[in-house]
């Protein structure tokens, strides 16, 4: 019996060097100690107050020195013991002051490499990166490096899980992109003021302060409950004009890359084959307009918003390119009249449709959503029927995706439920055996 073959050694040219992380990330880590003292203050501030009116000048100055001193210390040394580097197989990421930490990342298991710039890092000119795997509901990041660096380390990263050799793959560079769509300011300005929740967070705050004058006829009450409302309601539609401010959709070789952001910039990557679910939604204000929104669930990933609001027709020709092949469909079939009894009203807003490519429902009267998964990424079928739905003679079947998510087809006649139950678990098996392989870097 002859001996096993020893696998190859790795050439001297190919060992993984070890990098370290920009030098102004100390100044990230040393606000830790801070952070201690704060919770503690914060936790008990009755005992804080009466620890500092103890503290002479001079003490406290000499106390702030030695904390300084401490985090900069701190800083330091958890910067001096963070490293990375890429090998042949994997991202190996070591972390840990007193308690060390080694990541193990398989390049062929990477589904997304995302850059993200919060406001103080794009003044200091870096970048922090995020990556998504499968099998892992973290993502692991690298913060901070140099913007430069950032970009070139995710191309390579992206290179290598596309099997490029580990000798060419920091050559080939960030892959070319083609834009698809780009929200103009104006748009989303306007789609933000017509989103239903803005409303209602303006009626409330009209509402209760004028209940609360009626009540107690105290101006300052008033302001009590009235300035945090209309605040409330002002911030949350700030903020989602300044995450989307500059939304552009690109098309390339390793997915479809967003990136937007007014404040904080993100450059996000939708991995290419990984989607499970695309939602088309369409709030009530945005109809006579045509515009949509659209949302993905994506297997391991926390990406979420494809586009934020976009003329239905060019909406649809970017889900085109999200799910190849993929048509939407145009019209959806409604529940029986008799599912009225089990949903009054609300049953005219569900609907259903099945095409070669796609399982497709529809919810919502006022604020409509159409779910569309490819039947390669049903993971398994179900059929509820409770005894009221049995009564009326209708049932729901629930698709659950690969990301654990459930798309629902609500109250069909209890015989047609029965066989779309048999009919999507035949067209799930075929659309898996024919599904091309995900893989980057694929033309």
């Amino acid at each position: 019996m002859s001996a096993p073959e020893a696998p190859p050694a790795i050439p001297a040219g190919h060992k993984a060097a070890e990098r370290r992380l920009h030098p102004v990330t100390p100044l990230r880590r040393a606000w830790a100690p801070f952070t201690v003292i704060a919770g503690w203050a914060a936790h008990d501030p009755g005992q804080a107050q009466q620890q500092l009116t103890r503290v002479t000048a001079s003490t406290l100055l000499a106390v702030l020195a030695a904390l300084v001193a401490a985090a900069s210390l701190y800083g330091f040394l958890s910067w001096r013991f963070t490293s990375f580097a890429v090998t042949d197989t994997e991202l190996r990421i070591r972390t840990g002051l007193l308690f060390r930490r080694t990541a193990h990342i398989r390049l062929d298991r990477i589904q997304a490499v995302d850059v993200t710039q919060p406001l103080p890092a794009r003044i200091a000119g870096v970048a922090k990166l995020k990556l998504d795997a499968i099998g892992t509901d973290d993502k692991d990041e690298l913060a901070y490096l140099g913007e430069s660096e950032a970009r070139a380390l995710r191309a390579e990263l992206l290179a290598r899980a596309a099997g490029f050799a580990p000798e060419t793959a920091h050559e080939v560079g960030e892959a070319p992109m083609r834009r698809l769509l780009h929200v103009p300011p104006g748009m989303l300005a306007i789609s933000v003021l017509l989103i239903g929740t803005t409303w209602g967070s303006l009626l409330g705050a009209l509402v209760v302060p004028t209940l609360v004058w009626f009540g107690t006829h105290s101006v300052w009450s008033v302001l009590v409950a009235g300035v945090p409302l209309v605040g409330g309601a002002a911030t949350r539609s700030a903020g989602r004009f300044v995450r989307a401010y500059d939304w552009t959709v690109g098309e390339s070789p390793d997915g479809l890359r967003i990136d937007h952001g007014l404040l904080d910039r993100a450059h996000e990557t939708v991995p290419p084959g990984r989607v499970q679910t695309v939602r088309i939604v369409e709030p009530l204000l945005w109809r006579r307009l045509g515009w949509v929104r659209v949302e993905l669930d994506v297997a391991g990933s926390s990406n979420s918003v494809l586009v934020p609001v976009a003329p239905r027709a060019l909406a649809e020709s970017v889900i085109a390119r999200v799910l190849p092949g993929v048509t939407v469909p145009a019209a959806l079939s409604r529940p029986p009249r008799r599912a009225g009894w089990c949903l009054p009203l609300w049953w005219r807003g569900h609907g259903l449709a099945v095409t070669g490519a796609v399982f497709a429902t529809r919810h919502g009267l006022l604020r409509r959503t159409v779910s569309l998964v490819p039947h390669a990424k049903v993971q398994s079928v179900r059929l509820t029927q409770g005894p009221w739905e049995r009564f009326r003679r209708v049932a729901d079947v629930h698709v659950d995706n690969g990301a654990g998510k459930t798309v629902q087809a609500r109250l069909r006649d209890a015989e047609e439920a029965a066989a779309l139950l048999y009919a999507q678990a035949d067209r799930s098996r075929t659309g898996r055996r024919d599904a091309r392989p995900d893989r980057w870097m694929a033309s």
